[in-house]
């Protein structure tokens, strides 16, 4: 089998794709990956030498690096259209069984292949979570709306990574023709929940994302020392900082980590603090979890889907309640333990990146016969 897919280097899909696409060369599936937003840096295509490394050959495994914008980038609709057609340029080069895209937009591709839309996340259930309103109108919304909609009408298979995210889909943009549930993994070996925990507390969260909330340790002095690790400056340019907020000496500010340094971080660190407003599944609380760390996690219905009886939650976007839920498992070392043996156990059991990609490998061989029909 000939799996196409598409990726963007700006989050966590890019992290999510180099599970996906290391799970799938181990099971002897072929590969070629194009990805958009910017050309990866050396630290984030790491990996692809490391497949290289185990005897992984052009023939395996083809990647084709681009900068084309984003779909949820406010100058995007241009590079939309030229990226969809340097898309189809691979795709008749290369003749993969079946597409397997994470954008909406190529969704909608002039192409009789099979093709998987999976919806990592949307600009109008982000604003909703955020602002708790609908986002104003403009023409670059009403182009956005109308080029997801139209991807995921003309998906064979949308696949969301939790049912939050589903319903969320179904509720802005139409209910897909066929749509299910594939939850995000990581790869438990990449983590150490085995070190000795010191009396921190972690959150990772670009501090752009107004959707991250990471700022929210910052309203009220917490019970320990806080590490925020993320970026301040937006994919299109701008920061945006918290220069607004005083930043008090209990609060340690870094930027985006490498995977060796966000090992370290995790594994040192008791408690995970998972702020977000909008989360449709949050790979950094699951790292956390693989790390053994204690979760507290805002109480959004996400969070409460994958999380209900792992981690302990306070009310979203209250920063005293947030305060109190820390402060408990500060003054209970057993407690924090315990809970983060929850977690533990919890991401062991539901979130691994084999089991990912093993309900990714079902879902293709579904859509096999519609591969074949077309070839």
């Amino acid at each position: 089998m000939h799996i196409l897919i598409t990726t963007d280097t700006v989050g966590g899909v890019w992290t999510y794709t180099r599970e996906l696409v290391t799970g799938l060369l181990r099971r002897g599936v072929r590969v070629t990956l194009v990805s958009f937003g910017d050309i990866p840096t050396a630290g984030q295509s790491g990996w692809m030498e490391e497949l290289r490394d185990r005897g992984n050959t052009a023939a395996d495994f083809t990647y084709f690096p681009t900068a084309f914008r984003l779909e949820w980038m406010r100058e995007a609709p241009a590079d939309m259209e030229a990226s969809a057609e340097y898309l189809l340029g691979v795709i008749r080069e290369y003749r993969p069984d079946l597409l397997h895209l994470n954008q909406f937009y190529y969704g909608a591709l002039d192409s009789a292949l099979p093709r998987v839309v999976v919806a990592h996340s949307d600009v109008v259930s982000w604003w909703m979570s955020v602002y708790g309103q609908k986002p104003p109108s403009s023409s670059w919304l009403t182009w956005y709306r109308q080029s997801v909609s139209r991807g995921l009408a003309q998906a064979t298979r949308v696949v969301a990574p939790s049912h939050w995210m589903l319903e969320q889909i179904e509720c802005h943009y139409g209910k897909p023709s066929a749509g299910c549930v594939i939850h995000n993994g990581r790869t438990p070996a990449l983590f150490n929940p085995h070190v000795s925990k010191e009396e921190k507390i972690l959150t990772v969260g670009r501090r752009w994302d107004a959707g991250k909330n990471a700022g929210l340790l910052l309203s009220e002095e917490m019970p320990a020392p806080v590490t925020i690790v993320g970026a301040d400056r937006h994919p299109e340019g701008h920061s945006e900082g918290w220069n607004e907020k005083p930043v008090s000496p209990n609060i340690r500010l870094q930027p985006h980590q490498d995977e060796r340094r966000m090992v370290q971080l995790l594994g040192r660190a008791a408690i995970y603090a998972a702020t977000s407003k909008y989360e449709p599944f949050g790979l950094a609380p699951l790292e956390a979890a693989l790390s053994r760390c204690a979760i507290v996690a805002s109480d959004i219905p996400s969070f409460r889907e994958l999380w209900q009886g792992a981690a302990l939650f306070f009310r979203n976007d209250d920063a005293t309640d947030l305060r109190r839920a820390l402060d408990r498992l500060v003054r209970d070392p057993a407690l924090c333990r315990s809970y983060g043996n929850l977690a533990y156990a919890r991401a062991r059991r539901q979130f691994t990146a084999d089991r990912m990609v093993e309900n990714y490998m079902t879902l293709y061989q579904a859509l096999a016969p519609l591969a074949m029909a077309v070839a």
